[in-house]
């Protein structure tokens, strides 16, 4: 019973402060689809998260089936790399149905 569980525990329910801030834009239907932006952040960390997420959506526009998985990849990745994220698709999105 060592006390490090509960600072783990509360380490991880304190609010982060976001590292940089990324708008990932849909450009339109003829490829390149996307387009990244960012507000701020370290640039390095910015262009390697761009550079992964436009390998994963370069050539697929939204309403292509494998967008929404790849959609889901890049916001993890964006979770992980702590940075706030975007996304202008041009048109409102639908909100997932409550199951």
């Amino acid at each position: 019973m060592s006390p490090e569980p509960d600072a783990v525990t509360d380490e991880e329910t304190e609010p982060v402060e976001p590292v940089g801030h990324v708008r990932v834009v849909y450009l339109g239907p003829v490829a390149p689809h996307w387009d990244v932006q960012s507000d701020f952040g370290d640039p390095e960390v910015i262009e390697a998260f761009k550079d992964r997420a436009l390998a994963r959506l370069v050539l697929l526009p939204p309403h292509d089936p494998q967008f929404r998985r790849n959609r889901e990849r890049v916001v993890r990745d964006a979770e992980r790399e702590n940075l706030t994220l975007d996304w202008d698709l041009g048109f409102p999105e639908e909100t997932p149905a409550s199951a």
